[in-house]
């Protein structure tokens, strides 16, 4: 027996679905092949659609994700009003997210793998090698809590499913802390700890 062919109607709800995981955040290969193999074949289309609505689409197919960003008003043409919000980070959450996108680069220059997974504990010692002398110490693993939330949030860190302390950095990560931000990590970070030290005067 043959199987009908997938009619007008089943292309366009394939069409709707991955524009709604797009405009919902990130789509990832791993998280859904299904979606992610609809993307790959509609993403003509995809690009078409999202152009209208002043956004470009991110695809990084090696990388295995995809995202929408908003795309810069050409010379003359109108600002339209943003669908993508900007995102306000605290100097905790912007240290956190260099760290992590250092740590990454190191990973891939040393062929560890495509997953990089830190515990807790690991990356608490990253943090305290760029905070000031004295810093309190409990004071500091709240912080650290409170940052680590804001960026799993944000879609930078995933917790493992099977272990309450470790986290696994998204590779997503490089679009947004791209090569050239690195570039400038030790100036940034010693913004950074120009910051910390006269906010906190010793202290986290």
């Amino acid at each position: 027996m043959t199987l009908p062919t997938p009619g007008p109607t089943g292309h366009s709800q394939s069409l709707s679905q991955v524009l709604v995981s797009l405009m919902k955040g990130v789509v990832y290969q791993e998280s859904d092949p299904g979606l992610w193999q609809a993307l790959l074949h509609l993403q003509g289309q995809v690009r078409d659609h999202v152009t209208t609505l002043g956004l470009q689409l991110m695809l990084d197919e090696a990388e295995g994700y995809a995202y929408l960003r908003q795309r810069p008003a050409a010379e003359g043409e109108p600002e339209l009003p943003r669908l993508v919000p900007r995102r306000q980070l605290s100097y905790g959450v912007s240290l956190l997210l260099v760290l992590l996108r250092k740590k990454l680069a190191e990973a891939d220059s040393t062929g560890g793998g495509s997953r990089l997974v830190l515990r807790r504990d690991d990356i608490l010692d990253m943090v305290r090698l760029f905070l000031p002398d004295g810093t309190n110490e409990a004071r500091l693993v709240d912080r650290l809590d409170a940052d680590l939330a804001r960026v799993v949030e944000l879609g930078f860190l995933r917790r493992l499913r099977d272990s309450d302390d470790a986290f696994e950095v998204r590779r997503i990560l490089k679009a947004f802390v791209d090569a050239q931000w690195l570039g400038t990590f030790e100036q940034r970070l010693a913004g950074y700890r120009a910051h910390l030290n006269e906010e906190g005067g010793g202290t986290a």
